[in-house]
């Protein structure tokens, strides 16, 4: 408990001191850039919203540090040394790989955007190189833990309809939360058992969707959304709502599926992406094509879908002794 209140102000802190740098950025050479940058992202690059906060709060990270070092240089007055020394302090301070690996690819788009405007004539980003990342692998579900915590759900209640028809589609089509939350009763087409997606960087792809799932979205349709007593004006179109008639947020999702995950007596940590992990590594599992995988999934490479290659040895096993021709087996 004292843990998560003190991450809570933590968080706050980070919030505020993020909000200062910002006003103290409004009279220098920064602050136009980096709103130039925004845009740049949104329009150009149809970036979600979420990146393109984060890789403004690492533009402005940087502007705080030189801001530290009483260096009053402009984005055009950096140079590679400067961008050396300011990772190595992030580095020190404890930053994980992952953090640095997205600041660092903030700050070669940010001069990539500078570059495209004229705003600089040499790229001190061009030679930087970002951690190596170990490549970890995903936590997936069994399909028993899946099941076991389905039948938690109370169905007699409204929340419990909405609750299961979110758990079965996480499971069955693999979606982001983002992707969840988003969802459209006008991108649904359960007539024909699939949904339109809206994923990142506003890029559409159809998923199909199983006939369970379906039951238990129609119950929720047909059954505790159409009781709420008044949905929230410019929230008509979408799927999921709170009890308030207002789109179901992130967090709300995440909470759900922790409560099911502990009511099943699962003592792993299960977020709504372990439902999208399980949802790839099952398919996988049962013999599905990796391509298939990397377009039901939204993945821009299919470098990235690989990662649901890790099966486990007992399969492998038997895969080779299966097809391959010098031990295949009568």
């Amino acid at each position: 408990m004292i843990v998560s209140v003190l991450k809570n102000v933590w968080s706050a802190l980070i919030i505020l001191r993020q909000c200062l740098i910002f006003r103290s950025m409004e009279n220098t050479l920064w602050l136009p850039w980096i709103r130039g940058f925004e845009a740049y992202l949104l329009l150009e690059r149809s970036l979600a919203g979420n990146t393109i906060e984060a890789y403004t709060r690492d533009i402005g990270k940087l502007a705080e540090y030189l801001g530290m070092q009483e260096r009053n240089l402009g984005p055009a007055d950096v140079r590679a040394e400067d961008l050396t020394t300011f990772l190595a302090w992030l580095n020190e301070l404890g930053l994980s790989a992952p953090s640095q690996a997205r600041l660092l690819s903030a700050l070669k788009t940010f001069y990539k955007y500078l570059l495209l405007e004229e705003g600089i004539k040499d790229d001190p980003t061009a030679l930087l190189e970002g951690p190596r990342l170990q490549r970890s692998i995903p936590s997936v579900l069994s399909y028993d833990d899946i099941q076991a915590m389905l039948v938690t759900i109370d169905l007699s209640t409204a929340q419990g309809q909405r609750n299961r028809a979110i758990l079965e589609i996480l499971y069955a089509c693999g979606l982001r939360v983002s992707e969840l939350c988003d969802l459209r009763l006008s991108n649904l087409f359960l007539d024909v058992e699939f949904l339109r997606i809206i994923g990142k960087g506003n890029k559409e792809r159809i998923v199909p969707i199983g006939a369970d799932a379906i039951k238990h979205l129609n119950f929720y349709l047909e059954g505790a959304r159409k009781q709420l007593p008044q949905v929230k004006k410019g929230h008509e179109n979408y799927v999921f709502l709170n009890r308030r008639g207002a789109r179901l947020s992130r967090v709300m999702v995440f909470l759900i599926v922790k409560e099911a995950a502990t009511q099943a007596g699962i003592e792993q940590i299960v977020s709504p992406h372990t439902f999208r992990h399980s949802f790839a590594t099952h398919l996988l599992e049962g013999g599905a094509d990796l391509k298939a995988i990397q377009d039901m999934l939204g993945h821009e490479s299919i470098l990235t879908t690989e990662i649901y290659t890790h099966l486990d040895t007992d399969y492998l096993r038997e895969t080779i002794l299966r097809f391959h021709p010098r031990n295949r087996r009568n």
